[in-house]
């Protein structure tokens, strides 16, 4: 990106010779033009009956079901992402709309026994009223989308930040949600910068709910500021993800899966694995095994269907990425590396290392890149120490036959999304996705737990025997 006082020119990480777009930044006042269109279109949507916002949902899901191919296109051009990818994340999109779709005909609460005669008890969702979303650029379609359609089928409305280099992949979207024929008003893009339109959204907007995913530092300050004015918050912050390897583990095909949840999308993943920490029985088999599998990574421009992995995002990306590569390297000893894509673009080659200290930043920092840190441990306990070893909590794996050990893992694990014999990345939609620790806030997205986020419970009792 080259950036102006007011604009950004977009060039695409893969080819940067190619420009992708340009933006032009709003001011802050655009927030206060957001949040009058918003409260109008809430008040006319809540009270449209759940199968009337249903429909919408579904006509959505049907756009960019027709639209998939130049949505991943540009999206994938804008930030990078394997055209592969990019497809499955535009087809997560249209399943998470179907999803939430169902919802509108689904019960919203539940009657509740009362102890006085004649009344009946019941309580259920409502509406939260105007939702601030701020997205990230790592899942330019599937992110925002999981945040937007639970909070319009709860009856909510939507202001949406994404990020700045993801901009030109959200305007395509809100193209999409105006041909399904979504209500003027009620979801609401908002083009800036994040400490000018994001923070004035956060501070000053008349808002009674934000999800936010980003990093840890600005996710801690969106906490802290929306529980200052009272407003329900939800924040998805960073990730330090360790996947456990136990001397029982098919070394084999146990590498595939390492390598696909710690290199796909370059490692721009919250959930991605960045840490392996192997029985030591296992260390030998299991290095040959990555080193035989890294053999066939294929790292390409995000246009090439081939492609294993592309760029990073940015510029900036690149910089911090390549810094932890360097040190890396320096640092430790080289286990596998990947080959390197000569032409121009943000392209960092993947590498995996061992005999890093378990001080090293390597080990306590979120990378958010292609590298992987190999470490021994004597049995599944010790693993399982070194594994909770962060200040974060997100996602974390093991591999092994060994039923007594996986529970072990999975009950002893501080991290809010634990697997047995899959990857870190990868949740599914219908599921409720986040972490523990400085990875996430007290709430969860996507699946049901979504629903409880952009709404809030109304208890309602009636004494129907009243005069008689």
């Amino acid at each position: 990106m080259k950036e102006g006082n007011d604009q950004k020119e977009i060039f695409n990480p893969s080819h940067l010779e190619q420009t992708v777009g340009k933006l032009s930044f709003s001011p802050k006042e655009v927030i206060g033009e957001a949040e009058k269109a918003a409260h109008a279109a809430q008040k006319e949507w809540a009270v449209k009956t759940g199968q009337q916002k249903s429909q919408i949902l579904y006509k959505i899901a049907d756009e960019i079901t027709d639209h998939a191919e130049e949505i991943a296109a540009l999206a994938s051009k804008e930030m990078g992402k394997p055209i592969t990818e990019m497809k499955g994340e535009v087809q997560r999109a249209v399943q998470l709309f179907k999803y939430y779709a169902a919802e509108g005909v689904r019960p919203d609460g539940d009657t509740i026994p009362s102890s006085a005669p004649d009344v009946l008890q019941y309580a259920k969702r409502v509406p939260l009223g105007v939702v601030g979303v701020i997205t990230p650029w790592n899942f330019p379609v599937a992110i925002p989308v999981w945040k937007i359609a639970p909070a319009i089928i709860c009856g909510n409305a939507v202001i949406w930040k994404p990020a700045e280099n993801s901009t030109l992949t959200a305007f395509k979207m809100m193209e999409i949600f105006k041909k399904a024929e979504l209500p003027d008003g009620l979801v609401n893009l908002v083009i800036g910068k994040g400490r000018e339109v994001g923070q004035q959204l956060m501070d000053k907007a008349a808002i009674n709910g934000l999800s936010f995913t980003g990093s840890t530092e600005v996710g801690s300050k969106v906490a802290e500021t929306c529980a200052s004015r009272n407003i329900k918050f939800q924040t998805e912050m960073g990730g330090k993800n360790s996947a456990i390897v136990l001397k029982d583990a098919d070394v084999e095909k146990t590498a595939s899966v390492l390598l696909s949840g710690a290199l796909r999308s370059a490692g721009q993943k919250c959930t991605a694995t960045s840490r392996i920490i192997v029985e030591k029985e296992a260390m030998e088999d299991l290095k040959e095994a990555l080193r035989a599998e890294m053999a066939n990574i294929h790292m390409a421009p995000a246009d090439d269907t081939k492609a294993y992995l592309g760029p990073v995002a940015s510029q900036e990306q690149y910089d911090k990425v390549s810094d932890y590569r360097r040190m890396a390297k320096k640092d430790g000893k080289v286990v596998a590396e990947g080959d390197q894509w000569n032409e121009e673009g943000y392209y960092i080659s993947p590498l995996i290392v061992e005999d890093i200290d378990t001080n090293h930043a390597l080990w306590k920092e979120e990378v958010f890149g292609p590298i992987i840190v190999l470490m021994p441990a004597q049995d599944v306990k010790e693993a399982v120490a070194m594994c909770n070893d962060t200040v974060f909590g997100l996602s974390a794996s093991v591999f092994t036959n060994n039923l007594s050990e996986a529970h072990y893992f999975l009950d002893y694990t501080k991290a809010g999304m634990v697997r047995v014999n899959q990857e870190t990345a990868g949740v599914e939609y219908q599921s409720p996705f986040g972490g523990m620790k400085a990875s996430s806030s007290h709430t969860r997205e996507q699946g049901q737990a979504a629903l409880d986020f952009y709404s809030e419970t109304k208890t309602y009792a009636i004494n129907y025997a009243w005069g008689q």
